[in-house]
């Protein structure tokens, strides 16, 4: 995969985490948890998916949806977000896996999904390449 179809992947999967999770967020809020019965939440610190949703939405949405727009306008820390937002998705499936701990297949999609995501990152840093960082002054002397 070039650099460019890398780039067009990493910002598809980045649009469609935002635009899922903001779903999901307005589902949790607006909806009452659109069928998610409410006892997954007994023994946690929620008594509605209320918070949990806001979570969602400002949180992993919203870190999906500035990384996705930072990689568009080719900004410098884009590479950065586009991390943070695929370890916010990895962390929100964990989250969630140990509050409500119930299983999803969905779970398992947006695990894989932050993942991809991560990948593509490592390979647009040159990192996935097996040749280390793209620069030799990023690791002491004698290190690689």
């Amino acid at each position: 995969m070039n650099g460019s179809a890398t780039r067009t992947a990493l910002l598809v999967l980045l649009l469609f985490g935002s635009l899922s999770a903001f779903a999901g967020a307005v589902m949790a809020i607006v909806f009452k948890g659109a069928g998610v019965p409410l006892e997954y939440l007994q023994g946690s610190p929620f008594d509605s998916f209320m918070v949990p949703g806001i979570i969602l939405g400002v949180v992993v949405g919203g870190t999906q949806g500035l990384a996705a727009a930072l990689l568009r306008a080719h900004h410098p820390s884009s590479m950065l977000w586009s991390a943070v937002a695929g370890f916010g998705m990895i962390i929100w499936v964990f989250v969630e896996l140990a509050i409500i701990l119930e299983y999803s297949f969905l779970q398992a999609i947006y695990f894989g999904l932050g993942t991809l995501e991560l990948v593509l990152v490592f390979f647009m840093l040159g990192i996935a390449k097996g040749q280390g960082p793209t620069s030799s002054r990023a690791l002491p002397p004698g290190t690689m």
